[in-house]
């Protein structure tokens, strides 16, 4: 039964974590915490706490590659284990800042002598969320280099992005983003690029920063061809905990964005969330909370319902981070636990008008976080009705559907920002990335290696081989007419038919590799030639 009155705000004030330097609010009153089942956390929760201070040492966090894991050194390299890699990630962040300034003063050109005016990120998953989300939540008109981005392998989203650029291609920054150097998304975003820049008459290399592992096949070919420079992407850190990284300190600092204030917001909120104290730790608070609501399994969803235009993109950013650190099949001890949690969202008072009815309504399988932010633009805004503004209406959608839900018996958390500013966003995503470390502590799986996502680039690879060999075979009697049968039984992927029937209905929709599709009365009695 919901709390009302005095019991509401009492129980508000016992569970509102708030922050006077940052100015920030955590209020988790309205989860299922009792001070009996955070005394009953509270030895679980002290080894996360211990876990977390071993990791930020330099312990080995990720066994399959036997590597630290160091994000929270980006923002505080005086935390760093050893010397070199402190003085490394200085080293990095006054690059960034002396690169982004060249490129604003006119210092650093293309090959033509003409200054930048845009710049296209190529990247994919940690490498392009984090760099996309802090661009839409901080830029605007007033943005030095204004950005784009290629975060997919499809030819016609990179068609959209190229038309968008326009006659400003030759003005335009490229930065390739990949560790490994070796991500197939990621080099064929890199290729494309290439191509349409030879398309144009404009050279590539001189137009061109990599940001890549140390040795990969990214580095070497940009060294080689001689790209404007090329940024280190360390393996103690990963991709969706790479944004305080040249990752993403090199396009925000482009933008125009102050990186300095943004690595101060992060370094204050790591500041907050190393007190191992659960009730005066904002992360620690957010990991119990989602323990409690999904019976420290996942049971519950989280929707994130942000309720500020630039901020639609922070759901996106956090189904990264959450789902590719928490969803694990097996625990630390080797145990079958199909562990995870579940992040989807979009935006209010827009939800409201989508799927707030069933959140209300239908099954409580989820917990709600509202993210608000307190000021509502620079400037003073007109009334829409008599003393009211259109942010007093968006604050009233907030928390006017916060206490709709909470009547029925949902449960929900409210983060609030005082602005957004490069220090609040800063520190919104230090928030998260401790309390995804702290709460995989909670349920004892690995937070910082990802076997599911290998798993899926070697079935893709499969996919391509299996499409290569059709392929020859098809060009090997350029006249014939082959069944689908017929092919997978030449192949020997009799087991493999409903993937080759797809692959072929790929292949003869477009023109890339001259396979016509003769139809069949049923979709699979089609027969396939060349042209």
């Amino acid at each position: 039964m919901a709390l009302t009155g005095r019991d509401l705000w009492d129980r508000f004030r016992s569970f509102l974590w708030h922050d006077v330097d940052l100015e920030m609010l955590v209020d988790v009153s309205r989860m299922s915490l009792t001070r009996d089942f955070l005394d009953a956390l509270r030895p679980r929760m002290d080894r996360a706490f211990r876990a977390m201070q071993e990791l930020e040492a330099g312990g080995i966090a990720n066994p399959d590659e036997h590597r630290m894991v160091g994000h929270y050194w980006l923002r505080d390299p005086a935390l760093a284990p050893f010397r070199e890699i402190a003085a490394a990630i200085r080293d990095v962040q006054g690059r960034v800042r002396g690169f982004a300034e060249g490129v604003h003063s006119g210092r650093i050109t293309n090959s033509d002598g003409q200054r930048f005016t845009r710049f296209l990120h190529i990247g994919i998953g940690g490498s392009a969320l984090g760099p996309e989300f802090v661009a839409h939540a901080l830029g605007g008109p007033w943005d030095r280099l204004h950005p784009h981005f290629i975060d997919n392998t499809d030819p016609g989203g990179m068609d959209d992005v190229v038309r968008d650029i326009g006659n400003d291609l030759r003005a335009t920054l490229v930065i390739v983003v990949s560790k490994s150097g070796g991500t197939k998304e990621t080099r064929n975003g890199m290729v494309e690029v290439e191509a349409a820049f030879r398309r144009a008459g404009f050279d590539f290399p001189s137009r061109a920063v990599a940001v890549t592992g140390e040795g990969s096949a990214l580095e070497k070919a940009a060294r080689a061809q001689g790209y404007l420079d090329v940024l280190p992407m360390w393996e103690w850190v990963g991709g969706r905990t790479s944004e305080f990284s040249a990752v993403g300190l090199l396009p925000a600092a482009l933008q125009g964005i102050d990186i300095d204030a943004f690595l101060e917001g992060a370094r204050d909120m790591d500041r907050a969330t190393r007190i191992p104290d659960l009730l005066k730790n904002p992360a620690a608070l957010l990991a119990a909370s989602w323990y409690a609501a999904g019976n420290s399994r996942g049971d519950r969803d989280m929707v994130i319902l942000p309720y500020k235009d630039r901020l639609i993109l922070f759901s996106r950013y956090l189904q990264q981070l959450v789902m590719e650190s928490l969803g694990k099949e097996r625990d630390l001890d080797g145990h079958e636990v199909h562990q995870g949690l579940v992040v989807y969202g979009n935006k209010g008072a827009t939800d409201q008008h989508a799927y707030m009815q069933q959140l209300r309504d239908g099954p409580n399988n989820f917990f709600a976080t509202f993210i608000g932010v307190r000021k509502d633009r620079e400037g003073r805004s007109p009334y829409v009705e008599d003393h009211v503004t259109s942010g007093d209406y968006l604050t009233g959608f907030l928390l006017g559907t916060r206490q709709a839900l909470y009547e029925k018996g949902r449960a929900s958390i409210m983060v609030s920002l005082p602005d957004l500013s490069p220090r609040s966003v800063g520190a919104l995503i230090a928030l998260y990335e401790r309390a995804v470390g702290l709460y995989a502590s909670l349920i004892n799986v690995n937070a910082y290696h990802q076997p599911g996502v290998e798993a899926g680039k070697m079935a893709a690879e499969n996919v391509l081989a299996l499409e290569q060999r059709a392929l020859v075979a098809l060009r090997s009697e350029p006249e014939r007419r082959w069944s689908l049968g017929e092919l997978a039984g030449h192949l020997g992927a009799d087991d493999q038919m409903e993937t080759l029937f797809h692959i072929l209905e790929h292949v003869a929709a477009n023109p890339d590799h001259g396979v016509t599709k003769v139809p069949g009365q049923r979709a699979w009695e089609s027969t396939y030639r060349m042209n």
